[in-house]
């Protein structure tokens, strides 16, 4: 393979040394054990080496260092993402559903008659990003709307949260999808009242559809890894736990470390599937890698564990629930409490498999009975095979029972294990379709963060990206207002007990979530010893109002002492 010019410019400028910096005159944000504020940081061979007053650390600082007056600007540490889906293919080439100015199922339309006009007769249409609970209709997009807009082309349009979609007639023919057609096993097939498809699919039902889209090119997808790369360091981002990864995931982030391009670090869990037997294989070739904290590329790509899958969605209501799911936020989906993904037994076993093989699990899930059902699988595991320091997380772990959480902080007091890896930002992009299905009760303690404090749990905050924007700062600011983006069931349909300040917020945004990628030991906070991993902010997150928080922006972000960002204009 011929390898771009570009990629061994890159390669080549990694290989030399990092430069020396001095950045001084500013409010460094540590987020050390006392959340310290100094006004100096001094940075070597892409490590700080001191952190404290401006002229303590002049002293200590190389005197070759470069010198960044930060004229009272704030710096914090690169701010990390804990659950992300890490790529941008689908942005750069598929239909864009997710702009906050598609307000009405026309609009989408729209959206796909430009996409067919643009296509030959049969070509496929993708898209993503649609939320019903955006939509004026309040309902989902059907097949009969899609085919006024591309009837000569199938479409296939992925819903935000990822759990479900809808395809056109075209499209459902392709599958052969019919009235007779049965839901699969962990899948629906939505249907109108006479019993006919309606286009919409949940689950494991949008593989009938989705098996027969074209893949993305080899190509199409490093443009993607790439794109992510290099967006999220203009928002201050420098680490993501990357969930569901397979070989060819992999292959591509190896490819770009080797090339000198992974600006990012990526902790990555692989899918362990859904039998025994996928967690089998997964595990043989876990064990063929470095075990984490072991890393490739030193601290820049680790092979950190397996994902498992225990239900659907929030926005599908195919989370497993104890009670009927709600309905425009006052009804009741009658009958409908969700379904496990994974047979429940069959998940004891898997986890039970890779537990004892020390191999760290995060397991998505979303209803409170299946949150509770991976908890105390966890707890089962650990006390047959004590073992500390897996850091087995439950992912979104939306809306924990009161055992859920005990269970949890017991865990991790005991085994440092059993930590939520959590979407604040839930609140806000779907939190209008999360209110209408989750109720006027459940919605009070959806991501009770407070309550984690009060029982002494950390947590690590994300985005799921591409289920709601990665910029971490949305996120920190959700985790103080709690706000849903349109208000369609009042302005705080999930209260305020459950908010944090932004201490606690930008700590789950940076230590807590480098502990869930195996790396708190190198990054994840401002001190001594630990790499450069910076941000810089063109206003201090400590000291202005919560409702600006969403608004912050990156002025320089550093990954291992070398400036991967400076914004047009930014002092240096």
């Amino acid at each position: 393979m011929r390898v771009p010019i570009l990629f061994l410019l890159a390669l080549s400028a990694q290989a030399q040394p990092a430069p020396d910096y001095l950045l001084f005159n500013g409010r460094i944000l540590t987020v050390d054990r006392a959340d310290s504020i100094a006004q100096a940081v001094a940075i070597s061979n892409g490590r700080i080496v001191a952190v404290g007053a401006n002229d303590a650390v002049r002293r200590q600082a190389p005197k070759s260092a470069r010198v960044i007056d930060l004229h009272g600007r704030a710096v914090t540490p690169g701010l990390i993402d804990s659950h992300c889906h890490f790529q941008e293919t689908a942005a750069l080439y598929d239909v864009d559903l997710g702009d906050p100015s598609i307000a009405r199922i026309d609009d989408v339309l729209q959206k796909v008659r430009e996409k067919a006009a643009a296509l030959k007769p049969g070509e496929w249409i993708r898209g993503a990003g649609w939320d019903e609970g955006k939509l004026a209709e309040q309902r989902y997009i059907y097949a009969s709307d899609l085919d006024k807009a591309a009837p000569g082309n199938p479409v296939w349009l992925t819903h935000t949260t990822g759990h479900y979609g809808v395809a056109n007639s075209a499209a459902l023919k392709l599958a052969g999808v019919t009235r007779e057609t049965a839901n699969p096993p962990a899948g629906t097939i939505d249907r109108d009242a006479q019993g006919n498809p309606t286009g919409v699919l949940k689950e494991a039902a949008m593989g009938l559809v989705t098996r027969r889209v074209p893949r993305y090119t080899h190509e199409q997808e490093l443009n993607g890894l790439l794109k992510i790369i290099a967006d999220f360091n203009q928002e201050g981002m420098t680490a993501a736990k990357y969930p569901s990864i397979g070989q060819n995931q992999w292959d591509l982030l190896r490819e770009v470390l080797d090339a000198g391009k992974l600006n990012v670090r990526v902790s990555a869990i692989w899918m362990g599937g859904r039998s025994l037997e996928s967690a089998r294989q997964i595990r043989d070739r876990l064990l063929s890698l470095p075990r984490p904290p072991q890393s490739l590329g030193d601290a820049r790509l680790l092979a950190a564990g397996v994902k498992l899958y225990m239900d659907g969605s929030g926005g599908a209501r195919t989370g497993w629930m104890h009670q009927d799911w709600n309905k425009d936020y006052k009804g009741t989906d009658a009958g409908n409490t969700g379904y496990p993904t994974t047979d429940p037994e069959v998940y004891r076993q898997m986890v039970r498999l890779l537990h004892d093989a020390g191999i760290h699990v995060s397991t998505h899930a979303v209803g409170d009975r299946a949150i509770d059902w991976v908890v105390d699988t966890y707890a089962e595991a650990l006390k047959a095979t004590p073992t500390k320091g897996l850091r087995h997380g439950i992912i979104h772990c939306n809306c924990p029972t009161d055992h859920a959480i005990e269970t949890m902080a017991t865990m991790q007091k005991q085994f440092d294990a059993g930590y939520p890896e959590a979407q604040a930002p839930f609140l806000w992009w779907i939190g209008d379709n999360y209110a209408g299905n989750y109720g006027p009760r459940r919605s009070l303690r959806l991501e009770p963060f407070q309550t984690y404090l009060r029982k002494g749990m950390i947590w690590a905050g994300g985005s799921d990206y591409s289920v709601t924007p990665f910029p971490a700062r949305y996120g920190l600011w959700a985790s103080v207002v709690r706000k849903p983006l349109r208000s369609a069931y009042g302005a705080q349909p999930f209260g305020t007990a459950e908010s944090v300040d932004v201490h606690a917020a930008l700590r789950s945004y940076t230590i807590w979530a480098a502990r869930q990628l195996f790396l708190e030991e190198r990054i994840g906070s401002i001190e001594k010893g630990k790499d450069a991993d910076l941000a810089v902010w063109d206003r201090d997150p400590y000291r202005i109002p919560a409702d600006d928080l969403k608004n912050l922006k990156c002025e320089l972000t550093m990954v291992a002492g070398r400036i991967v960002y400076q914004a047009a204009g930014a002092s240096r």
